[in-house]
């Protein structure tokens, strides 16, 4: 981290500061409450203040909502909230009036800021690298507008008249190799950086210096709709740096957690199934440090409760609603649910994960549980899954 004596100074004197502000309203036409919607188990209103935070050269971050859930997302992610009143969060509003907005709510409160990042929650891989040398480069005034894009070699075509193909970036009779082509940038949206006082002369993202920040052409993916949200889910499992499971409280799913999903049923109707050994000493290593952990099932099978006597684990099973159910067992044992890791495996674990701070899957949970984990590990139910949990749990 620079000292105050190496950072670029404004014509003041002052070292320059730098404020991150993300607009994140309540409203969405394709995807409903889509600032709200987990990529890799974190809402994307959180993800895009982790991004900030983690900028070196940032001094603030700042969300601008109407909403108040998102609100509350915010603040637990670290931001700063400014309300933005409703005339500013229509469909119609731009982000260039959120963001002046919040540099006059800022001001009036006596926070003067020479740089402004503005983050696009809906891009959820923004890369905090290439934003922090996007703010050094600002700051020091070498340029005074930059922006995320990334290379891109490709044939851009649009549609004339009568629907007819016309080459927008290269001649259609000509088709050089990709060694002989300049490359073009396309920009993906995840962040810009510039000046304060030129934006708000210009009252434009865009001006004076304008310079590329390159970024990698796996981060440009940004979400308009449910097909894009369920591909960063799918980059998420591939691309996120694996958090510490910093957790308070565990509840577990029973079948296809604790089992591997299957049960052998004998001529009387008795149900028995396969655990693992290796589960009962995970349970058993975490039960020793006196963290809470519960199982939590809609089955009303006795091997439920026989299992968990055995692993000497409260349970609550035949529940027909497990987020109700977590919410009071959370409840009575003071854990806030932001600080509890759910497995899960199947879509009846939804409603629990999707109130957690930590949802976690099993490696074969169905498509569905894998899109909202925020992590996913690499073990099979009934094949070690709630170990690997504990372990990950105990090493955090």
């Amino acid at each position: 981290m620079r000292t105050i004596a190496e950072m670029p100074e404004t014509h003041d004197s002052r070292p320059a500061r730098t404020v991150a502000i993300i607009p994140a309203r309540g409203g969405s036409q394709q995807v409903p409450r889509k600032n709200l919607e987990r990529v890799g188990g974190v809402p994307l209103v959180a993800r895009a203040v982790r991004a900030a935070l983690a900028a070196e050269g940032i001094d603030l971050v700042v969300v601008s909502t109407d909403d108040a859930e998102i609100a509350a997302v915010a603040v637990a992610a670290g931001a700063r909230v400014i309300r933005r009143p409703d005339e500013l969060a229509g469909h119609t509003a731009s982000s260039e009036s959120a963001i002046l907005h919040a540099l006059d709510e800022l001001e009036r409160g006596g926070e003067r800021f020479d740089v402004v990042a503005f983050l696009q929650a809906t891009s959820p891989f923004i890369p905090s690298t290439a934003l922090a040398a996007s703010v050094r480069e600002v700051a020091a005034d070498r340029a005074d507008s930059m922006f995320a894009a990334h290379e891109t070699y490709g044939f851009l075509w649009r549609r004339g008249e009568e629907g007819t193909a016309v080459a927008v970036n290269h001649e259609a009779a000509h088709r050089p190799r990709r060694q002989d082509r300049e490359p073009h940038h396309l920009e993906t949206g995840a962040f810009y950086v510039f000046r304060a006082e030129g934006f708000r002369e210009s009252r434009h993202r865009f001006f004076g210096r304008v310079r590329i920040a390159e970024v990698p052409e796996w981060t440009a993916i940004e979400i308009d709709d449910a097909d894009q949200l369920r591909i960063a889910r799918a980059l998420a499992a591939v691309h996120d740096v694996p958090d510490p499971l910093a957790v308070r409280a565990v509840v577990t799913d029973f079948d296809g957690v604790h089992t591997d999903d299957t049960a052998v049923i004998d001529a009387q109707g008795g149900e028995r199934v396969r655990v693992s050994r290796e589960d009962g000493m995970g349970v058993s290593l975490l039960r020793r440090t006196g963290m809470p952990m519960l199982i939590l099932s809609t089955e009303v099978n006795p091997v439920v409760r026989a299992r968990a006597e055995k692993l000497q684990v409260p349970v609550r099973h035949g529940v027909s609603d497990k987020a109700a159910a977590l919410r009071e067992w959370a409840a009575e044992v003071g854990v806030a649910l932001d600080d509890i890791a759910y497995l899960g495996n199947d879509v009846n674990d939804l409603p629990a994960m999707q109130l957690v701070g930590w949802p976690v899957a099993v490696a074969n949970a169905h498509p569905r549980v894998l899109e909202q984990a925020r992590v996913v590990l690499r073990r099979r139910g009934g094949e070690g899954a709630v170990r690997e949990l504990v372990e990950r749990v105990l090493s955090s």
